[in-house]
């Protein structure tokens, strides 16, 4: 695995390639794709890093793990590629984006246009063995995720954290609320969403009023 990643994350988190369990994990890595199908293709891996720098982030919105099924995961949380059907929990995002604040539901689900205005789009394990979810989530992934979040809890504030579900909820202890807004809900899957929780709780007009009052562009969700 040839790390290429945008020079401004690499500045921040340039020091975890050097480290044991990040040569482990590259070992890992290139023998479960020359194994069998992985996702999402190799050179999308830091696809989150790369379409929002670390100086251009004002969301960060973190999943577990890619999607596993062919043609769909690039790289970005909750994102699938053009013309791939919308994943049911992706479906609730742009219903309630839709309840929310009038937007039309868009024809793709690549969200390629929010990276592109600074989302963070981070899922917590970045690769995923074809057809298993969850199946790379031991192999180091989290160790350096973690770092990045900690990275921008570190050296930025008025940041939006969107934390959906128990998984990314876990991940709170490590931002300082004072410094940033934090929102966090029950994960959009329809297992968690229909019990309540997600659908009406304003979250991306919440987003977009912090951002304002702290002299930043809002989100064209």
């Amino acid at each position: 695995m040839n790390v290429q990643i945008e020079s401004s994350w690499k500045a921040q988190l340039g020091a975890e390639f050097e480290k044991e369990y990040f040569a482990r994990l590259t070992q890992t890595v290139r023998a479960e794709y020359a194994a069998g199908p992985c996702y999402p293709p190799g050179k999308l891996i830091f696809n989150a890093f790369n379409l929002c720098p670390f100086d251009k982030v004002k969301v960060v919105i973190i999943g577990q793990d890619p999607y596993h099924e062919p043609g769909q995961a690039h790289g970005l949380s909750f994102s699938v590629q053009d013309g791939v059907p919308f994943p049911p929990s992706l479906q609730n995002i742009f219903k309630e984006i839709h309840d929310d604040l009038g937007t039309p539901i868009p024809a793709s689900g690549n969200l390629s246009r929010w990276a592109e205005q600074g989302v963070l789009l981070l899922n917590a394990t970045l690769t995923v063995r074809a057809h298993q979810a969850n199946s790379h989530a031991q192999i180091g992934w989290q160790t350096f995720t973690d770092a990045a979040i900690r990275a921008l809890a570190t050296e930025r504030e008025h940041l939006v954290y969107m934390l959906w579900g128990g998984f990314a909820r876990g991940k709170a202890y490590m931002i300082d609320k004072k410094r940033n807004l934090v929102l966090e809900s029950v994960h959009p899957s329809p297992l968690s969403a229909n019990r309540g929780g997600w659908f009406g709780q304003h979250q991306f007009s919440a987003a977009n009023r912090y951002l304002a009052e702290n002299g930043l562009e809002p989100i064209r969700w």
